[in-house]
């Protein structure tokens, strides 16, 4: 019998690829669960958008469960109730993270997946970070940078899908600035567009705000399904 599993998603590429992963070794993925901050910046979860959210999960047609954090200092509280409903409704056996290098991340949710007598998944977890950006293209995940939080990443590349080409000059960036060459530190937010479990392609659309040389973010507007080619 397939492990009945529960995936921590934030529509970026990490989560949408461990979603991937799994299917492809065998897990019955039941559930997406998505914690959305209802602040800037936290250590523990990105901000996601929650009509993206929604758009891609139904594009692959998983059931998605989201809560929403108000106070910094209840982030896990949060996910132990979400993780409570989705193991009555759902009857899942295991938690996934797409955690490539984060051990912050992978203790906290591990701790509470414990907590629930869930087994803890993390399938990305220790992919080489040079071939990281090639490996997600190669694999056909197709996604948008949404926000920039580094030196050494051209704004340019905000909002717009990234070509094999652009994962090449991002592996260059990184070496001469030397950020995180797949953002594990934070340094840009992603969102996926399209991924081969995708029945719809996304459409966003939005603009750019600039904050300083080192910051800006592609502020979703609009986005929709379309179909595939």
């Amino acid at each position: 019998m397939f492990l009945n599993i529960a995936v921590l998603f934030t529509g970026g590429k990490d989560s949408v690829f461990a979603v991937h992963k799994l299917k492809d070794e065998g897990f019955n993925v039941k559930v997406l669960i998505s914690i959305i901050p209802s602040y800037e910046y936290s250590m523990l979860y990105h901000k996601p958008h929650p009509q993206v959210l929604m758009l891609q999960a139904y594009s692959m047609g998983i059931p998605l469960e989201t809560a929403t954090v108000v106070d910094p200092g209840r982030e896990e509280v949060v996910l132990d109730e979400v993780l409570s409903r989705c193991v009555r409704r759902y009857g899942i056996s295991g938690l996934a993270s797409g955690a490539v290098l984060s051990r912050f991340q992978r203790e906290r949710f591990e701790k509470i997946a414990f907590k629930h007598g869930l087994e803890a998944i993390h399938p990305n977890w220790g992919v080489d970070q040079k071939t990281y950006l090639r490996t997600l293209i190669g694999y056909g995940v197709r996604f948008i940078i949404q926000s920039i939080t580094t030196m050494g990443l051209p704004h340019s590349m905000l909002g717009r899908v990234l070509s094999a080409e652009d994962v090449e000059k991002i592996l260059v960036l990184s070496e001469k600035y030397g950020f995180n060459p797949s953002f594990e530190g934070g340094e840009a937010e992603t969102v996926v567009v399209d991924a081969p479990l995708f029945k719809y392609r996304l459409r966003c659309e939005g603009s750019i705000e600039e904050r300083s040389e080192y910051e800006a973010f592609f502020n979703i507007k609009k986005c929709c399904l379309i179909p595939k080619n």
